[in-house]
């Protein structure tokens, strides 16, 4: 088994080759199936135009159908709606890339320790190639690799890595809006991941390799469903909006300071009021 990379190596190479995060990356093929090998070549990426080429058009709302059908890591076909039982995380990627699309998998692994839910029963993450090539056993060893870069326990169910045909990957990638090329060996894709809610539809967009805690534990939030999840959004909501420029939330000071004014302003009128009462009465009996 390939020795897991850790963040802190990811985050020194990074800088050395100076991607910081890109939003639109080529995601190359490798000689070999190491996750080390390198000797790739890079393109420029096509401009997200809402037609032909690579990018992302956001479709929040929008319902991933639970019935594609993948292979999972032994090689066993496998339903979506087999595995999203639940607020789902999905990485689109390419298991033989050395670019991006590790440093997207490393990025969850590190951030996984502090998503503070059961894994493979609150959540599950989903890595899913749009490789048709690629194989099982190929996502066999990335799942081996990664889950042991989680440093952490961790059940083997709460991160599946799939692939499969063309038509499913397309049928996938299409309603989610996700767009990508195949350059020879090569691939040129966004660098992003979708959460989706039990019934497949998309709650929220992740940009870029690294994730916030809180970014990932509000998606997961808005993604819950029944009464208690429905009351989790309203209050995430009410105490945090997601800022589209920074993709991500921001806590909404202002109008969280405003309700707090007016609950205080509130109670302390009432204890007036109260007390006041209170006061008339004990003259009027004396």
């Amino acid at each position: 088994m390939a020795r897991p990379i850790s963040t802190g190596r990811w985050r020194r190479f990074l800088a050395a080759i100076g991607i910081a995060a890109p939003l639109l990356a080529p995601c190359p093929g490798a000689a070999g199936d190491d996750p080390s090998s390198a000797g790739h070549r890079h393109h420029e990426a096509a401009p997200a135009d809402g037609g032909a080429g690579a990018g992302l058009d956001e479709r929040l709302g929008a319902r991933i159908p639970l019935d594609i059908a993948f292979r999972d890591e032994g090689g066993r076909p496998v339903r979506l709606a087999e595995l999203v039982t639940g607020p789902t995380i999905i990485l689109p990627v390419y298991y033989r890339c050395t670019n991006v699309c590790n440093f997207l998998q490393n990025g969850m692994a590190a951030v996984i320790p502090e998503i503070k839910r059961k894994p493979a029963e609150e959540y599950r993450v989903l890595s899913i190639s749009f490789d048709e090539t690629e194989t099982p056993e190929l996502a066999f060893r990335y799942k081996k690799i990664y889950l042991t870069a989680i440093n952490a326990p961790f059940p083997e169910d709460g991160w599946r890595f799939l692939t499969g045909d063309a038509s499913s990957i397309r049928r996938l990638t299409d309603t989610a809006g996700y767009r990508f090329q195949r350059k020879g060996q090569d691939f040129i894709h966004p660098v992003a991941s979708f959460v989706i809610a039990r019934d497949g539809t998309i709650v929220r967009y992740l940009h870029g390799t690294d994730f916030l805690p809180k970014d990932v534990t509000l998606a997961l939030l808005e993604a819950k469903e029944g009464t208690v999840g429905k009351t989790v959004r309203t209050v995430v909501g009410y105490c945090f909006t997601f800022d589209p420029k920074q993709k991500t939330y921001v806590f909404n000071l202002l109008r969280v300071s405003a309700t707090v004014v007016i609950l205080a302003a509130g109670s302390f009128l009432a204890f007036l009021v109260l007390t006041g009462r209170k006061g008339q009465r004990a003259r009027g009996g004396s």
